[in-house]
């Protein structure tokens, strides 16, 4: 099956807070999107996220064709899915629900069109498994908001065909996104599982009272975190070999950095390491409310991408981050 279509009309199955993303950030690249979602108040809830995530989408860039009015909703998942050429799904995170559910968005989509998971944690293997066309199933899976962070993890299931995997990384790469693919399936995919790794370490040094929970995330986010977002670590050690690069940091600094690895420690979670955290963070936000700060850290990484977007040397455009019309 050739999975090379033009994609001008997406459903959205499940609009909570990565379905709503998902839908402003396709809407702002000019497609036709429908929604479906049974929850009460879904589409009223649905276009207040899209008119607020509006403004953050126009500071990033609208395609051309851009409109909230070719946002329509139906409770109707066969009339949403029955035309769409991709399906962006983000319903509730059960292997059984999943399954179910892509068995019936399977039968009244048609067979030419990918069914894309935003799936955080289960393998398309087993989101495939009672379709009867599981060669177009594969998983998209952002990273939370959708409609501003680039990165997107594609994974193919045992049954996904090479051309759906294709057709998805160009899909996403098309219209702005980073799309890596993950070669196997892992459970937590990789960026999660790069995120436990870290606070694995951080819920430690908490836990052992070698740093307070605010200092823990000073340490990152005023130390390697800054450099996380302009460069990965690997490349990151590159830098840190100097001349050498990477060849010397290998050869002279990998040994002694092994040693550091084998000495990180598995916190236990207990009942009051978890309370700790929950006092420490509060500290942290102070009198600032979670959307307040979810709109602080909007504000900052789209200044970031747009600077990622400029060579300095130069000031010119490196790549290009506005995507292209559908």
């Amino acid at each position: 099956m050739s999975y090379n279509k033009p994609i001008r009309r997406i459903a959205i199955v499940g609009t909570g807070v990565i379905g709503a993303s998902w839908a402003a950030e396709y809407l702002a690249r000019g497609f036709v999107v429908v929604a479906t979602d049974p929850a009460p108040n879904a589409e009223a809830n649905l276009r207040k996220y899209v008119d607020e995530a509006w403004p953050d989408l126009t500071s990033i860039g609208l395609s051309s064709a851009a409109s909230r009015d070719r946002l329509s909703f139906t409770t109707d998942m066969k009339e949403a899915l029955s035309h769409a050429d991709l399906v962006q799904e983000n319903a509730p995170e059960r292997p059984d629900f999943k399954m179910k559910l892509y068995a019936q968005m399977d039968e009244v989509t048609p067979v030419d069109s990918l069914l894309a998971s935003s799936s955080s944690g289960i393998t398309p293997s087993v989101i495939q498994s009672q379709c009867k066309h599981p060669e177009r199933v594969v998983i998209g899976h952002p990273f939370n908001p959708p409609h501003i962070i680039p990165l997107v993890e594609v994974v193919g299931g045992t049954k996904t065909s090479p051309e759906a995997i294709q057709q998805a990384m160009e899909f996403y790469a098309s219209i702005g996104k980073k799309p890596i693919h993950l070669k196997k399936e892992l459970p937590g995919h990789v960026a999660n599982r790069f995120q436990a790794a870290l606070y694995r370490e951080m819920l430690y040094l908490i836990q052992e009272n070698v740093l307070s929970v605010e200092d823990t995330d000073a340490a990152v986010c005023y130390g390697p975190g800054l450099r996380w977002g302009v460069m990965g670590q690997s490349l990151q050690w590159h830098l840190g070999g100097g001349a050498g690069g990477i060849k010397h940091f290998m050869d002279h600094l990998m040994d002694p950095l092994q040693g550091m690895m084998k000495a990180l420690g598995t916190p236990n979670i207990t009942p009051e390491l978890k309370q700790k955290v929950v006092d420490g963070v509060m500290r942290e936000a102070g009198d600032k409310s979670v959307d307040q700060l979810a709109q602080d850290e909007n504000r900052v990484l789209i200044g970031l991408l747009k600077l990622r977007g400029i060579d300095k040397a130069s000031g010119e455009t490196i790549k290009s981050e506005k995507p292209k019309s559908p």
